[in-house]
């Protein structure tokens, strides 16, 4: 069931072999190439109007030559094997195309046209086809139905979708939209001032995936953050693996993960021919890695800004200095539940700022710190003040004035020299009028926003600031983790697509060190009741059926049973109930159960992703769990970190504080969640796994109930 796991150390080498040739070809060949074709004209003349200085050929055996330019039958006949192929030729032909440029030796194909497996079925069986050859060739493909793509470091420029010449920067963008990657990304980044080294548009990824591209642009120093719109993954198990690498050497990771919604989800399929998988569980992934998940497209690229500009701070410690002192409260407001910390004034700085005649302060200042609209004018020796005292690691400069005319003039002018103060982050926050009746080239603001970061909205800031910080903490706690590796060994002794007794359950259960309650299973109501005078009263009653999933909707539980009598009346009532529901059950015995029955009720289970693999669900258990609500998600395999930061996304520890008091652990519950992580993560043919309630104390969390389910394939 689980996806072959590709191991990342094999990686960064073999990927950066493959993928030179595509983002920094020395030579290349257009194919297809044609001023009447919309795609190959747009190439090429973005191509050599934006600066690409390797050798040039044009494919095209129905043309003598293009742009001045001799054309070749074909790739076979160039004067020279090309380090990449171009491909935009009718669909019919693109598997030739590829084949033939494998025969001679190039090492890379883009391959820009339409109509694959996104298109119908004629389209997947070429796809099929255009794999089959990739692999047999070994020559990198990129697409296809992708829109192309740009190295702006190196002036290769290979789209048709770019109305501008790349300025070099260092954001890596890697999208699962063509359209989305350059029309919408590029072209509303540049307006800001803000340029990438890198933009892939991905396509159909039918050899070159997502996470060779991100493996890719985190092994280039020019790289200082990378940006990914993703719609489905190919590879989900590598790709979080490359990324969690990717945070733990450095390189931040964002996304725009859609899909979350139904329509979402068939639109997604229907454009590029991928799954995009269970959302609560790609979060969980994304949370494991140290992705950071945006919600929308402005969000990736205002928090990129951010990264490619400043290391992350110190701590989370942020002073919040406005022009404004309701802009001042709104973002600390922002700061605050974001979890950022605003620590007060030193008593030294608030009484030097205090004394200012030109901030026109009285009383007291606090942080966040209101220097009011004359503070723009003296902002330098305010910030100077701030950037002293050592309470803070990060500050959020907040200018409520406009941004035009000659005082604005003066804005920038200090707001450049400010950013030139300090080593730590410094987030600009601009808002009033942007646009003069008498438009200046350049504005006050356009010069900060060249040289750095620049703010408009209140919340796109503080949320820059609070992805530095929680990168950080991504990073420290990625720093060493095992990799999310499954076992493919084959599994042995379960039965396959069955539900499993209590007795193959616990056997399997206790392998892995799971903590069970004492039980017996009786075959008639003289051994229940011998069994509930071994244990000790008052003992749980409940059938062991393969064909009852859900005993207590069948009154096949009873519990609080005190006594050997009870326990043989018990007996019968439910043998009879569970013949009531089904007359042909197969009833293996009634259990007879020592009763845990006190602790905080959770629930722990496992299923498995069809694209991610097992995934382990935590939360509040008990017979009321569908209305509580309360569930988190963590992917198999896992640390007890991991266990630990989903249950602090649940009302468990809450609930277990009121219980046993503030100083009692759930050291064995996250124990146990990273056993059944384990478990999961080697039993692949355990489809589904219902541990509810677990009874969980200080001392020790008992799997008082057990649902497990195996998959088709036969394990025996």
């Amino acid at each position: 069931m689980a996806e072959a796991y590709r191991l990342v150390s094999m990686g960064v080498q073999d990927t950066r072999r493959k993928l030179d040739p595509l983002f920094d070809p020395e030579s290349l060949a257009i194919v297809g190439a044609s001023p009447d074709s919309w795609y190959s004209s747009r190439i090429t003349e973005n191509l050599t109007g934006y600066g690409y200085d390797g050798d040039l050929y044009l494919v095209n055996p129905n043309r003598e030559e293009a742009w001045d330019q001799q054309c070749y039958d074909s790739v076979s006949d160039l004067p020279e094997v090309v380090d990449l192929v171009v491909v935009v030729v009718p669909r019919e032909y693109v598997v030739d195309v590829v084949r033939e440029s494998g025969e001679v030796g190039v090492p890379a194909a883009l391959v820009i046209t339409t109509g694959f497996s996104e298109a119908d079925e004629r389209g997947a069986q070429l796809e099929a086809e255009l794999e089959a050859t990739a692999a047999e060739y070994e020559i990198s493909v990129a697409g296809p139905n992708c829109i192309g793509l740009a190295n702006a470091q190196a002036g290769t420029v290979l789209t048709g979708l770019c109305s501008r010449e790349p300025e070099p920067g260092n954001i890596g963008l890697a999208s699962q939209s063509g359209a989305l990657s350059f029309a919408t990304f590029f072209e509303n980044a540049a307006d800001e001032d803000t340029h990438f080294s890198h933009i892939v548009s991905t396509g159909n990824e039918v050899d070159q995936s997502l996470a060779d591209y991100v493996e890719y642009m985190a092994a280039n120093p020019d790289v200082e953050v990378i940006c990914t719109y993703i719609e489905g993954v190919t590879e989900p198990r590598r790709f979080i693996e490359v990324a969690r690498e990717t945070v733990a050497t450095g390189t931040p990771v964002l996304s725009v993960k859609v899909g979350s919604s139904d329509v979402a989800q068939a639109a997604a399929e229907s454009h590029t021919g991928s799954l995009t998988g269970n959302d609560a569980a790609w979060d969980a992934a994304f949370g494991q890695a140290g992705i950071e998940r945006v919600p929308d497209i402005p969000d990736l690229t205002t928090r990129a800004q951010a990264h490619a500009a400043f290391d992350p701070p110190d701590s989370d410690r942020v002073c919040v200095a406005s022009t404004s002192g309701g802009l001042a409260t709104l973002l600390a407001d922002l700061a605050e539940e974001r979890g950022l910390e605003l620590p007060q004034l030193a008593e030294e700085t608030e009484t030097t700022l205090l004394e200012m005649d030109d901030l026109l302060t009285f009383g007291e200042l606090h942080n966040p710190v209101d220097i009011r609209a004359q503070g723009a004018e003296v902002l330098p020796t305010v910030a100077g003040e701030l950037f002293a005292d050592d309470n803070f690691d990060a500050y959020v400069f907040g200018i409520g004035l406009s941004m035009v005319d000659e005082d604005a003039d003066m804005i920038a002018d200090h707001l450049l020299e400010v950013a030139e103060m300090t080593d730590d982050p410094v987030i600009f926050l601009w808002t009033g009028r942007k646009e003069p009746a008498d438009l200046d080239d350049p504005q006050p603001y356009e010069r900060v926003r060249a040289e750095y970061p620049l703010f408009y909205e209140p919340e796109k800031s503080i949320d820059a600031l609070a992805s530095l910080v929680r990168f950080d903490e991504a990073r420290d706690r990625l720093v060493g983790r095992p990799p999310f590796e499954l076992d493919d060994r084959p599994a042995s002794h379960l039965p396959s697509d069955s539900t499993l007794t209590w007795s193959q359950s616990t056997a399997l259960l206790e392998e892995y060190g799971l903590d069970l309650p004492a039980t017996r299973s009786a075959t008639s109501s003289e051994e229940a009741a011998r069994y509930a005078s071994q244990i000790g009263t008052p003992v749980v009653m409940k059938v062991d059926s393969p064909d009852v999933a859900h005993r207590n909707h069948v009154g096949a539980v009873r519990v609080g049973v005190d006594s050997p009598a009870e326990a043989q009346r018990a007996y019968e009532e439910i043998v009879a109930n569970v013949f009531e529901y089904d007359s042909e059950a197969i009833i293996e015995g009634v259990l007879v159960q020592e009763m845990v029955d006190s602790g905080v009720e959770a629930l722990v289970g496992a299923s498995q992703d069809p694209n991610l693999g097992p995934v382990v669900t935590l939360g509040s258990g008990g017979t009321q769990v569908e209305a509580l609500q309360d569930t988190t998600h963590l992917i198999a395999p896992f640390g007890k970190g991991d266990a630990y930061g989903a249950l602090k996304r649940t009302d468990l520890p809450a609930r277990f504080e009121h219980e046993f008091g503030p100083d009692a652990s759930l050291d064995s519950l996250a124990n146990l969640v990273t056993k059944v992580g384990n478990l999961v993560a080697k039993r692949q043919d355990v489809a589904e796994l219902d541990l509810n309630p677990v009874m969980v104390r200080p001392e020790r969390s008992v799997c008082v109930d057990a649902f497990v389910r195996t998959d088709g394939a036969d394990s025996s």
